[in-house]
């Protein structure tokens, strides 16, 4: 992986979904350590009791952690409240360089079990939250690029497969990640062109996330915290895009090609040997 001179993200701007909590919070924390700017997009304004955050405590940690915030609530689902939200962050931070596709739902239930209101939503924030955030991005990525800053998109998706193993205990829920996958795969060289670098990055295990944890057995003492999938999307973030595109990436997998070898550091219990392992790594 070609990397920038200077493997920072001090003053770049990212606009980063599902941002109020978790992997996209992690992200945005990991970026707001190098002094970046942050636009935090979710639907989470009133706390929750069974998942904590919001877009404003979110923004508190990212200020703490040493980045400029902007909180916008918006339903990714909603293309015309997505274009606004890109039009009031390019005027806040001048641009965008960055897109962190991160919302996402899930169900990981059977056909009989998938109700289709679940299946509307899970395609309605994976797939076309997805493509609507990089379409309406599209343009600040473009002018990031013709300044030099070095645009990406990054979405929080499996590498993709055709194995039947993937779909059968949940069809709806895979076809859905995969549609993001499948917007890794198309735009990757759709905007090749321009200079944006897409990929996207998948953990090897379960990562102990306030919305995972609710799926019952789950064992949040086998898996690991989000902070590796943000210290993985950090080195993404940082390559060249001219030459780092179209990749699937897993976390533990790219840490160690760069040099990590101390992994125990992103287990929720140090020591653990049999960690959950996610899905789709085969």
């Amino acid at each position: 992986m070609k990397t920038t001179a200077d493997r920072t993200l001090s003053g770049k701007t990212l606009f980063v979904t599902g941002a109020s909590r978790g992997i996209g919070l992690a992200i945005a924390l990991r970026a707001a350590a190098d002094g970046a700017n942050i636009v935090l997009v979710a639907k989470t304004t009133v706390p929750n009791p069974k998942l904590p955050g919001t877009l404003y405590s979110a923004a508190a940690e990212v200020k703490a952690a040493g980045g400029q915030a902007l909180t916008v609530p918006c339903d990714i689902r909603d293309d015309v409240a997505v274009a606004a939200a890109v039009e009031v962050a390019a005027k806040r931070f001048g641009g965008i360089d960055i897109l962190v596709n991160n919302a996402s739902a899930i169900s990981l239930t059977s056909t009989p079990a998938t109700p289709m209101k679940r299946f509307d939503l899970m395609f309605g924030v994976n797939v076309r939250g997805t493509y609507a955030c990089t379409q309406a991005c599209l343009a600040e990525l473009m002018k990031s690029a013709q300044a030099a800053r070095n645009p990406h998109i990054l979405n929080m998706s499996p590498p993709l497969s055709l194995k039947s193993h993937w779909f059968a205990h949940h069809v709806a829920y895979t076809m859905a990640k995969y549609g993001m996958s499948m917007c890794t795969l198309g735009h990757s060289a759709e905007f090749k062109e321009h200079g944006i670098g897409v990929n996207s990055l998948w953990p090897r295990t379960a990562i102990a996330t306030a919305a995972l944890l609710l799926i019952p057995g789950i064992d949040p003492h086998k898996c690991r915290k989000p902070e590796i999938l943000a210290d993985a999307a950090w080195l993404i973030l940082t390559s060249a895009a001219s030459t780092t595109s179209g990749n699937f990436f897993i976390d533990d997998t790219l840490l160690k090609e760069n040099g990590v070898t101390d992994f125990d550091r992103y287990a929720v219990t140090p020591g653990t040997q049999d960690l959950i392992p996610d899905f789709f790594v085969d």
